[in-house]
């Protein structure tokens, strides 16, 4: 999406899901400035560690899926993303590809 990699996302509910290794712990700079990013788009990010990721699975399902009840702040745009039964695809002239 634009120039940065999202690990997880989903369209429909504008969500950006983050599982991160020790070396965010000293890149936050450019993790501040990919978020910031983000959000500028219209996306919420969710951040985990991979331990908690492995030793707490459960939980961090459970903070997702809190999050999805939530009604997205953003609809799609008319025409876009999914119909019934279909995963969620947006135009990639939307994202900067063309």
């Amino acid at each position: 999406m634009g120039n940065y990699v999202a690990d997880f996302v989903c369209f429909e509910k504008h969500l950006i899901v983050e599982v991160d290794g020790g070396h965010h712990a000293v890149e936050t700079r450019r993790d501040e400035k990919r978020d910031a990013w983000f959000r500028k788009e219209g996306f919420q990010v969710l951040r985990f560690w991979n331990y908690e990721v492995l030793t707490n699975r459960e939980g961090v399902v459970q903070v997702i899926l809190e999050r999805c009840k939530e009604p997205s702040p953003y609809p799609l745009p008319e025409g876009e993303g999914k119909k019934k039964g279909e995963e969620a695809v947006l135009s990639p002239a939307r994202w900067g590809r063309a």
